[in-house]
């Protein structure tokens, strides 16, 4: 079962190209990666039900077809996915299984540390591929942002990067803002990160607290669509997302995390209204999961998994992999799915096409171990 082998061998884009040339002005491309922390179990989301040896290693654990969300006649999504189905059969969504980083060891930290920073190996680099994009594109101000309370790994380096959180706070009033605007005026320094403040709180489209829920995944998706769809708003953005590693009770908890993801992302493409078109959204996860289950109702640590690329601007309703199979000869290390596509590569492809980049130096740029790409060249290229 090897599926779209065209778009895996790089006939076809992965990406509309650009309406805007951008050495000749910013772009109004907007690039979203978000992160699924904990090790997001790939064949449970993107579920080979064709696949004869996955209902059977996966017992109780396997998704029913009957219930699955089809994509075609080997690939269905988990039930709790409605609105990237839906994104799917519109041609916004592609799914890629198969895929996996440089990293072998299944230590989350580790496996983390080198998806951040685009290192073949943990702490080999000390910022993120990010943050080195960043340095690629041209310079307006407010380049990038990250959701999240303190800069992630894959944002920090030399260019700076916004952060925001949302408030679990009671909503400030309007007279408490006027009285703190007056005490911090006279202190240039604190009226400029106050101003700031402000600022953000705008693009969010709440107040200072917000009152709202931490884990509301589509009202994230709704106050990131805030700073996205704004004409002086970043161009590039990362969201976080936790709580993947589903070593026990996965069932309960895997339709809990993917219902947000479903509700984040729909709430994103709602939200960022026309400039959906110029929208791509990146969703990888550190490493998978074991193919069987285990004794507590779950899965342990694994290799490869799926990612996802999403957007207007995605050439979308493809399932691209290099699929590998299931059977026990067919495994890796005799336990998990096997990786066939780099993710690095996903992410230098989809990086260059969605800002008109030279997709060799963005990859030496992202990736700097550039010789494990040799394996799928020109993968999302035209």
């Amino acid at each position: 079962m090897r599926m779209d082998r065209r778009g895996f061998m790089g006939a076809a884009s992965l990406l509309a190209a650009p309406q805007v040339l951008f050495a000749q002005a910013a772009t109004e491309r907007r690039f979203v990666f978000i992160i699924q922390r904990g090790a997001a179990d790939g064949l449970n989301i993107v579920i080979p039900y064709a696949e004869p040896a996955y209902a059977a290693l996966r017992g109780p654990l396997a998704i029913d077809p009957a219930a699955a969300l089809k994509l075609d006649g080997t690939f269905a999504l988990h039930p709790a996915l409605p609105k990237l189905r839906q994104l799917f059969a519109g041609g916004e969504a592609t799914f890629l299984h198969a895929v996996a980083s440089p990293y072998r060891d299944r230590s989350h930290f580790d496996a983390q540390n080198v998806l951040e920073t685009g290192g073949k190996s943990p702490y080999q680099l000390k910022d993120g591929w990010m943050n080195r994009l960043l340095g690629m594109l041209p310079h307006s101000g407010k380049e990038a942002i990250a959701f999240s309370p303190a800069v992630p790994l894959a944002m920090q380096g030399a260019r700076e990067v916004t952060t925001y959180a949302p408030s679990t706070l009671p909503e400030a009033n309007e007279d408490l803002l006027v009285r703190v605007n007056q005490l911090y005026a006279p202190d240039q320094q604190l009226h400029a990160l106050w101003t700031s403040a402000l600022e953000a709180r705008g693009m969010a489209g709440e107040g200072m607290g917000g009152g709202g829920n931490r884990q509301d995944a589509a009202a994230l998706g709704r106050i990131a669509a805030g700073f996205l769809a704004r004409a002086d708003g970043p161009r590039i953005a990362m969201i976080e997302t936790s709580g993947w590693d589903t070593h026990s009770g996965q069932d309960a908890r895997l339709t809990r995390q993917l219902l947000g993801l479903d509700g984040l992302i729909g709430a994103l493409r709602e939200g960022m209204g026309a400039t959906w078109a110029q929208t791509v959204v990146l969703v990888a996860t550190e490493f998978g999961r074991t193919v069987a289950a285990n004794g507590t109702g779950g899965t342990d640590h694994g290799t490869a998994a799926a990612a996802m690329v999403i957007g207007g601007a995605v050439q979308g309703g493809r399932i691209i992999t290099d699929w590998p199979g299931l059977a026990p000869g067919q495994l890796f290390e005799g336990r998990d799915l096997r990786p066939t596509l780099a993710l690095d590569t996903v992410i230098a492809s989809t990086c260059a096409e969605a800002f008109n980049l030279d997709p060799e130096r963005t990859t030496r740029v992202l990736f700097p171990d550039a010789d494990r790409y040799k394996a799928v060249p020109g993968l999302l290229l035209r």
